[in-house]
């Protein structure tokens, strides 16, 4: 009997080693778009039980986020430092964009949904074999640091309400990245670290669809139950993000993805 998506999803979530699991990922992916398209046998969502949290490496160590070393990005060992952050970031995002999936099986979503969230998940896959690469030719390995603890609070705290993580983790975490990596380009054009730019640079052109699809998705929820989407927004994002949203915004980037300003200035610290 073939696997349903959200057992495809817990599977990916149970899965332990890095490599393994974007492997495991893309497959999974791939036999959800052939059903989709008709090249394929046809799959149910079906339901799953996803894990509270997912399987991880005996490394990296995961410590508290005020632990982490800070290393200086104009250092070899600093620029490491910083793909090893961010590889461990493209990690935890294979699997919040299985965790919707699997834990939201139940919430009654158009097909589309399903579509655009598989589809994140096997863009996160390539990115994190991507930077692992990168990590590799620069004589280090994903697990070589340690790691931010902090990374799965937001699946957490919002395992029980599918607005709240639309809210938090596409619309306020990948839209964090939209701002944050034209600079860390900036770093590693300027090292002539060519491998780590291409890298990023196709992350940050990816990452502009997976908040694309949290603002859509958001939109359409709210539409459903006939609330306004910035009030809901406002609300949830006070509730389950700790700490207020750090300007300077990408907003050129963020209004791409279906993301308004005054739907993140007003969450902003004092500017």
């Amino acid at each position: 009997m073939s696997l349903t998506l959200a057992e495809r999803a817990e599977a990916v979530l149970r899965t332990a080693d890095g490599r393994a699991k974007a492997a495991l990922s893309r497959e999974h992916a791939a036999a959800w778009l052939a059903a989709r398209d008709g090249s394929g046998p046809a799959m149910e969502i079906g339901r799953a039980n996803p894990p509270d949290r997912p399987a991880r490496p005996d490394r990296p160590e995961l410590l508290a986020p005020r632990d982490v070393p800070r290393r200086r990005p104009g250092t070899p060992a600093g620029r490491i430092a910083l793909l090893h952050a961010v590889a461990h970031i493209e990690l935890n995002a294979i699997d919040l964009h299985w965790d919707i999936i699997a834990r939201f099986a139940h919430v009654p979503m158009p097909m589309g949904f399903y579509d655009d969230w598989v589809r994140a998940a096997d863009d996160e896959s390539r990115h994190f074999v991507m930077v692992s690469e990168c990590l590799e030719a620069m004589g280090s390995s994903y697990g070589a640091l340690t790691a931010h603890a902090g990374m799965w609070r937001a699946a957490e705290d919002t395992k029980i309400d599918l607005l709240g993580r639309l809210a938090v983790v596409p619309m306020v975490l990948e839209a964090r990245g939209l701002d944050v990596t034209p600079g860390m380009v900036a770093v590693f054009r300027k090292a002539a670290e060519t491998k780590a730019v291409e890298s990023l640079e196709t992350i940050y052109a990816e990452e502009v669809s997976h908040v694309a699809y949290g603002s859509k998705w958001f939109h359409f929820l709210c539409g459903r139950e006939d609330r306004d989407p910035k009030d809901v927004f406002h609300e949830l994002v006070r509730h389950y993000f700790h700490g207020a949203l750090k300007p300077p915004f990408n907003e050129e980037k963020r209004a791409e993805a279906g993301l308004p300003p005054d739907f993140y200035w007003p969450l902003a610290e004092a500017h």
